[in-house]
């Protein structure tokens, strides 16, 4: 890896979020960064015959909304939901922030780009996670640690949704909101399914914004695909939790709401249709519509 990724030297035209108007121009210009992005996710994973390709999708738009827009570098951010660390690695590459040669090292043996975050060798990921349910807890503590020192910065924290079924999130929640972290933004990929099936069959735990409303922390409902209503709801002064609405597979017909590609890699059949859905004239046509992504 480059050191100079350490310290983070260039960036896109949207790496700054407070400097950007959001308007239709800037919207639309990260539509087409989200196009990108996705085909060159659905790229990295078929190269390396990899799975999670659902997940990666349903959270890439606010990943996104989050890096181009957001954070700044006193900020910080952890993935608890690590399976799905190739929306990540692929968001900072669509900020210049890995090349095209990190990302062929995806899921190789000795990569710094493993399956689940290596944490301590990139300033954008702080933590090892994967295991589910530790991320929230970490960045909790996290958040705790700037608060009753005074430092400056906000910590964000994706998790999935399926992960409210460990007992170790809602400990975290009940300290969280006990401690009224002023700096704490907890983002949830709804999707509705994980490794066996939907939330509600596994073990539901509907309605589960007015579950984790009821510890008195604010509750923001929010198009997941939308990046000006993620970027708009991530913005709010204070802590809250943003329960993205989202869909698995995001973006390539087959794959949406699809249980199977929680798991599953791509074949080569399946890569050039995913890839053709998400050609410049597919995507400029579904613009052109009022589509989101």
């Amino acid at each position: 890896m480059d050191p100079a990724l350490a310290t983070p030297a260039h960036h896109s035209p949207l790496t700054d979020g407070h400097s950007v108007d959001l308007n239709l121009s800037a919207d639309t210009e990260l539509q087409l960064i989200a196009r990108r992005a996705r085909r060159r996710l659905l790229r990295m994973h078929f190269e390396r015959k990899v799975g999670h390709i659902g997940g990666n999708l349903s959270c890439l738009d606010a990943l996104l909304a989050l890096h181009h827009r957001i954070l700044r570098p006193e900020d910080s951010f952890v993935l608890s939901k690590g399976h799905s660390a190739g929306a990540l690695y692929i968001t900072l590459w669509s900020l210049g922030l890995l090349a095209d040669a990190d990302l062929e090292t995806f899921h190789a043996e000795g990569t710094l780009l493993a399956g689940h975050p290596v944490p301590g060798w990139h300033p954008r990921i702080p933590v090892a996670t994967g295991s589910l349910g530790h991320g929230f807890p970490v960045a909790t503590g996290m958040a705790f640690a700037r608060a009753r020192c005074g430092q400056e910065g906000r910590v964000f924290c994706l998790t999935s949704d399926g992960e409210w079924q460990e007992g170790s999130m809602w400990e975290s929640l009940i300290f969280a909101a006990h401690q009224r972290l002023p700096n704490l933004t907890v983002m949830v990929d709804l999707n509705g399914l994980q490794g066996f099936g939907s939330t509600r069959e596994v073990a539901s735990m509907e309605d589960l914004g007015q579950r984790l409303a009821a510890f008195g922390i604010p509750v923001l409902h929010v198009d997941g695909h939308d990046h000006l209503a993620v970027t708009a709801a991530l913005r709010r002064p204070g802590s809250a939790i943003l329960v993205l609405h989202t869909t698995k597979g995001a973006g390539v017909s087959f794959m949406e709401n699809r249980m199977e590609w929680h798991y599953l890699p791509l074949n080569a059949e399946q890569y050039a249709q995913a890839l053709d859905e998400l050609s410049e004239d597919a995507v400029a046509a579904a613009l052109a519509a009022g589509g989101g992504r």
